[in-house]
């Protein structure tokens, strides 16, 4: 038997204390980070409880010998610095308590001598029940606080108890070659730590130095390279739970530790905790455009959500229902570009490193995109999957994770993200019910009844994608929706600070730049163009002598449109890097849409429906969810018709320009001539308002016919697309074919612009000035 198991408690009588103070203080245990752990087998606490009841003991120590057993001699533990897991050490010895070690083999030799009249005079802590651990990051007992409390089976003390019995049960040979084993594995941990002490300050150290999730992995591997696999497997099945937590924890940690900004470059990355802002995230839904304009408020009104519905990312699941019970099934929804799969690996990476929800046992991310992929490619048409089948399938390590996810207390979630690449309708009302997680069905139908509830009952479950999409799920399956907004100014500045901690005199720069144009501040509420911004001016900054004038605004929205395509072929249509070539498809929708917007912008309204879709020859899927240039809006029109925009007022006019300027182009036809405009006497013939200076000449007269602000902004984005800049570098290849001939007759255009605004009123003439700047102004 395990000496150090065969006593639980010693009573000694009050009189003799002070003959054997100094042969007590030698047996004492030196205090130790986990000493407050229990060391003995759970099927002795009925003995315990028995010697508790009877007369006190008087107890002789016997002389030290050799021992036996493992065969590792208690010694002095070296001072160990306070860590999370030495807060809980001796919180069981009140003051002035003996302790007296119980590891000799002789204890069997005690015997017990007279009754003491006053009990529980001292206390016997070899190994006594641990107190609850302390967690000084959870100030708060809810349960429904941050960062919550993790399940007892996954918890230190659990961990720390089976691998310590583990270990007790090695021969003093084996746990030779076992910490040699771990030795060879763990550098962090020095040869004299290894061997000082006995077996509760070696696995002490452990935790200590390697944490939970290493120091129990690599023991079950030592003890498998020393031939002890039964052991091994018992150890492992008792913290199979936690396990499984740790194997998705790392799975996430790799996946989301490095954010993956644009075209990835060799030997550079960013790591996602440093550059992450958390954006607004709003419960209400209003829609995600914000009223905002450099020159105008916006032709249809916009609602914006008030402070008191903004919510933390990490709360998003711990929302309750109208009757105060916790919701299930949560939507989150935003304009494209606006930071969804970025919030997504924050929450993963925070739940991975224990910095929230740590009361939630399991989270599992199950793509739609992987889906829709399973779905296509790898699965043949006849052949069906469970749900469980289907989570071993992405999640090779979580085989024997069933069991945990069917107990009615297990509390685990489900992220599914990316709702809008799911192409496939589905059939919310005939669609088979499934109400187990082993019966195989076709993916369709596993997704409503995931969505249902019928399949992974006891999951929350957390939608995300752009609103065109999720729209289709019904409302009586969901409990929450919420809505990320963007980045309010703080966060704007925030974020651009935080990409260049490394060099803050490039990132003062960068943000004293930034400001000097107040529509791209404006459009930098979503996270997208944030990025575009601290990517671009820290190329720019490349060149000496950048920085002297404002930024242009037109090649950033070139840029927008030309992301967002690409990201459309690439999520949708499955287009590798060196694909991305536009097709005449491609091309087209990019015509019609900026046609349609140039119909909006002289109709005065910012809004469309999905009949106005169709009269340009485009479907409604392709406008509202997959180009990321236009969004759904949550409230119905008047007649209950879903109403639909761009993602802000100045894309709309930005794509109306885009449209007149293409027209141009390629077909050298002038949209804006209607036949019936005065024109002035530079122009011979109407054959020259067919030049650069007839265009424009056609929208200034348009602009100077309309209120303030109605074309302005228009003409601005015209000018700047006939800078070579923007027509020439950016756009071919793409929009225009490749070494199709520059746009001529620039200084013409230049002259015209310079006489008008000699002439024109002082309300339009700073925006004029701005035009000017757009077509002639070089960044390089």
């Amino acid at each position: 038997m395990d000496p150090d198991t065969e006593v639980e408690s010693i009573f000694l009588k009050e009189d003799e204390m002070d003959e054997e103070d100094e042969e007590k203080e030698k047996w004492k245990r030196p205090p130790s980070s986990y000493g407050s752990m229990k060391s003995e087998s759970d099927d002795m606490e009925d003995n315990v409880e028995e010697k508790q009841e009877a007369a006190d003991v008087v107890a002789k120590l016997p002389e030290p010998r050799a021992p036996t057993g493992t065969g590792i001699q208690i010694k002095d533990r070296s001072e160990s610095p306070e860590t999370l897991y030495t807060m809980t050490t001796q919180q069981t010895k009140p003051p002035g308590a003996v302790v007296i070690d119980t590891s000799s083999v002789d204890l069997e030799d005690f015997y017990e001598d007279e009754e003491d009249e006053e009990e529980d005079e001292y206390l016997i802590t070899n190994s006594p029940e641990p107190p609850e651990p302390i967690e000084p990051d959870d100030p708060m007992p809810d349960e429904n606080s941050q960062p919550g409390r993790l399940h007892p089976e996954q918890d230190l003390p659990h961990i720390f108890r089976n691998i310590q019995n583990t270990l007790s049960q090695l021969s003093w040979e084996e746990m030779l070659k076992f910490k040699s084993w771990f030795y060879q594995w763990e550098p962090d941990l020095k040869l004299n730590q290894m061997h000082d002490g006995d077996i509760l300050d070696f696995v002490d150290r452990l935790l200590e130095v390697l944490g939970q999730d290493r120091a129990l992995t690599h023991t079950i591997t030592s003890l498998e390279n020393i031939n002890k696999k039964p052991e091994a497997e018992e150890l492992s099945n008792k913290c199979k739970r936690a396990l499984m937590r740790f194997r998705l924890q790392q799975a996430l940690f790799r996946k989301h530790q490095v954010i993956r900004e644009g075209v990835i470059q060799a030997g550079k990355q960013n790591f996602l905790d440093k550059v992450f802002v958390e954006p607004e995230i709003s419960t209400s839904g209003c829609g995600g455009i914000y009223p905002t304009h450099d020159l105008r408020p916006p032709p249809s009104p916009v609602p914006v959500p008030s402070l008191d519905t903004f919510i933390g990312l990490n709360n998003l699941i711990r929302l309750k229902k109208d009757d105060g019970a916790p919701v299930r099934t949560v939507v989150t929804t935003g304009l494209p570009g606006i930071g969804m799969s970025v919030c997504v690996g924050k929450f993963c990476l925070d739940w991975a490193e224990q910095r929230a929800n740590k009361d939630i046992q399991f989270v599992i991310k199950l793509s739609f995109r992987s889906l829709w992929v399973l779905r296509n490619k790898h699965l043949p048409p006849s052949q069906t999957m469970s749900i469980m089948e289907i989570i071993e399938y992405f999640h090779s390590d979580c085989k024997d994770v069933k069991p945990f996810l069917e107990e009615d207390e297990c509390k685990f979630l489900i992220i599914m993200d990316s709702f809008d690449r799911y192409q496939s309708p589905l059939d919310w009302e005939n669609a088979s019910v499934i109400n187990d997680n082993d019966t195989p069905a076709h993916p369709d139908v596993l997704v409503v009844n995931i969505i249902r509830g019928t399949v992974l009952r006891g999951a929350r479950l957390w939608i995300l994608g752009r609103r065109g999409a999720v729209s289709q799920i019904p409302s009586k399956f969901i409990d929450a929706v919420t809505e990320i907004q963007g980045f309010n100014d703080d966060m704007k500045e925030s974020y651009l600070k935080n990409r260049w901690q490394s060099n803050t005199d490039l990132g003062a720069k960068i943000l004293c730049h930034f400001k000097r144009l107040p529509t791209l501040v404006m459009a930098a509420r979503h996270p997208f163009v944030c990025w575009m911004v601290a990517t671009v001016f820290e190329r720019c900054y490349r060149y000496r002598g950048y920085g002297k004038d404002p930024p242009r605004l037109t090649p950033f929205y070139v840029n927008i449109l030309m992301v967002q395509m690409n990201r459309r072929l690439q999520f949708y249509y499955d287009k590798r890097e060196n694909e991305l070539k536009w097709s005449t498809d491609d091309k087209n929708l990019v015509v019609q849409l900026g046609r349609m917007a140039l119909k909006m912008l002289e109709k005065d309204t910012s809004v469309f429906y999905e009949d106005d879709v169709r009269e340009y020859g485009l479907t409604l899927n392709e406008v509202a969810v997959l180009c990321g240039m236009c969004t759904a809006l949550p409230a119905p029109a008047a007649d209950g018709r879903t109403v639909y925009s761009f993602i802000h007022f100045t894309f709309q006019e930005f794509m109306a320009a885009l449209y007149v300027f293409t027209m141009f182009r390629t077909e050298e036809k002038n949209v804006l001539d209607s036949g019936i405009l005065h024109m002035p006497k530079i122009f011979a013939s109407k054959e020259q308002t067919k030049s650069i200076a007839g265009l424009i000449q056609c929208a200034l007269v348009r602009t100077f016919n309309h209120p303030l602000g109605h074309f302005d902004m228009f003409l601005r984005f015209l000018c700047g697309l006939l800078s070579p800049d923007c027509h020439d570098n950016q756009l071919c290849g793409y929009l225009f074919r490749q070494n199709a001939p520059k746009v001529g007759g620039l200084d013409q255009a230049q002259r015209l612009l310079e006489q008008t605004i000699q002439k024109a009123p002082p309300e339009r003439v700073d925006n004029l000035k701005e035009c000017l700047r757009e077509m002639t102004q070089s960044d390089e």
